[in-house]
């Protein structure tokens, strides 16, 4: 049977089917026991995504492609989709004692998280135009529920509103994109289209790359398509919150490689000016925008908008060591976020949650594990030495460097700087003003999550090999 199973094809896209099939009969479970069934679908879930973990860790070592060419197996996109799992895996540990607080927890919520990690998984491993656009709706469809899954809140379906009405928006320009790419190409096949695109594009073939670009970039939530940002980040409920700025965020960062790197090789320096411009703006209006922030979950929408215009950089290099670069910023970035929210998940007074930066007033003699593993988190969000975050931005500095981006170097190392300043600000209202009443003890799922996002920001200096040899190694993958 296995033999039967490897000879189909079916083999590199084990973890996506091992998603979609623990879905379903999830779904039958939650149909037949109701409400009732909420912790065993969601202890379910997490186990499945454990399973798709291992699938991914024991898929075939080599570059493989699958269902007629649609479908790519390679290490670029084997270390993406762990990074996604992690994050699918460390939102459910987030998610269930706020979701009992709050009181709407379901068992539909775990299921859309394994549906819309499925279309992660299938956007990052994405051969051609029309995989990746089914890939990115199973995705964004999913996502548009789960933020708005909060029905008694406005807030929450409000953000589900209008994730979804702009989500819409992009998709019809992504689609209009990959039309004009067809049209002067003649096919949907990433590498098809860069064996046929050789020398100066037509302007027709740029005209369909700008569009292109436009829908990916409002899946990153880079500027200047990143409006729906604060408003989806505050609104949904903040497990949701940290699933938009980890899981996802990882999964449009890849597919943009795998569409630039893998489909427009010989016409780069069209798409490269695209993404230097969107790289400047996401990081200029990421440094400034944010520093009027009141709401915590706001500042971390703009921080989000910040580093992906980081991560951009190393995609505008164009280089192995660009591609690695950015491997390693999403594998800290992760790290990062995941523990921020963590800890905004521990701000509750009773069964009320706050979401005010002032509320950390004095936590540090309140709560001096919880505020020293914030700022840790914020320290290295600034890029501050030796936390991990430095390394995150060294690496595509230095590839931007390499491949001759002096401005773009310097403008991110600028807006470094400015964006220090609001994350320095959260660690001096922690440390240094009068303390406000507690907050409650940091659920188990929280603490969990933020144990081992604090152990990779500070600890990560001592042993960088393996996450940056196993990320040279992806990189190197999508040029061979």
């Amino acid at each position: 049977m296995s033999t039967t199973f490897m000879a189909t094809g079916f083999w590199p896209a084990l973890p996506e089917i091992i998603l979609a099939l623990g879905a379903l009969a999830l779904t039958l479970v939650g149909a037949y026991r109701g409400e009732r069934s909420t912790v065993i679908v969601g202890t379910g879930a997490f186990v499945v995504i454990l399973l798709a973990l291992v699938a991914v860790g024991i898929t075939p070592r080599t570059r493989v492609t699958t269902f007629g060419g649609s479908y790519i197996s390679d290490d670029f996109a084997r270390y993406m989709k762990a990074l996604v799992l992690l994050a699918a895996a460390a939102t459910i540990a987030l998610s269930s004692d706020f979701m009992e607080r709050q009181r709407f927890a379901r068992f539909e919520y775990p299921l859309l998280i394994l549906l819309s990690t499925t279309g992660s998984m299938m956007m990052i491993s994405a051969n051609d135009l029309i995989a990746l656009y089914l890939g990115l709706e199973l995705q964004s469809l999913a996502a548009y529920v789960i933020c708005a899954i909060h029905r008694d809140n406005v807030r929450s379906s409000e953000a589900g509103l209008k994730y979804f009405v702009l989500g819409a928006l992009s998709s019809g320009m992504l689609l209009y994109g990959a039309s004009l790419v067809y049209g002067f190409t003649g096919t949907v096949s990433l590498p098809a289209i860069a064996a046929s695109v050789q020398g100066q594009a037509p302007i027709g073939l740029t005209l369909g790359l700008v569009f292109l670009a436009a829908g990916i970039a409002f899946k990153l939530a880079a500027a200047p398509f990143h409006m729906w940002t604060p408003d989806v980040y505050e609104g949904a409920p903040t497990p949701v919150t940290a699933f938009l700025a980890s899981a996802q965020k990882v999964a449009a960062i890849a597919l943009a490689v795998r569409v630039f790197i893998g489909g427009f090789p010989s016409v780069a320096e069209s798409w490269q000016q695209i993404i230097v411009f969107v790289a400047i703006l996401s990081m200029l209006i990421g440094s400034f925008a944010a520093i009027g922030q009141t709401n915590i979950k706001r500042l971390m929408a703009y921080s989000s908008i910040g580093n992906i215009g980081y991560a951009l950089i190393g995609l505008a290099a164009g280089t192995p060591e660009g591609i690695q670069g950015i491997i390693v910023y999403m594998a800290i970035y992760l790290a990062m976020t995941l523990g921020a929210f963590a800890v905004i998940l521990g701000m509750r007074r009773g069964d009320t949650y706050v979401e005010g930066i002032d509320d950390l007033s004095g936590a540090a003699q309140t709560h001096p594990w919880r505020a020293f593993a914030l700022a840790m988190m914020l320290f290295s969000l600034a890029g501050i030495p030796p936390l991990a975050g430095f390394f995150a931005k060294f690496y595509v500095f230095a590839a931007a460097i390499q491949a001759n981006l002096f401005v773009l170097a310097v403008i991110g190392v600028v807006t470094s700087v400015v964006g220090a300043y609001y994350y320095i600000r959260i660690v001096k209202i922690m440390y240094f003003d009068a303390p406000r009443p507690a907050f409650e003890r940091l659920p188990d799922g929280p603490q969990a999550v933020l144990i081992a996002c604090s152990v990779v920001v500070v600890l990560f200096w001592m042993i960088p090999a393996p996450l940056v040899s196993s990320a040279e190694s992806a990189a190197r993958s999508l040029f061979n």
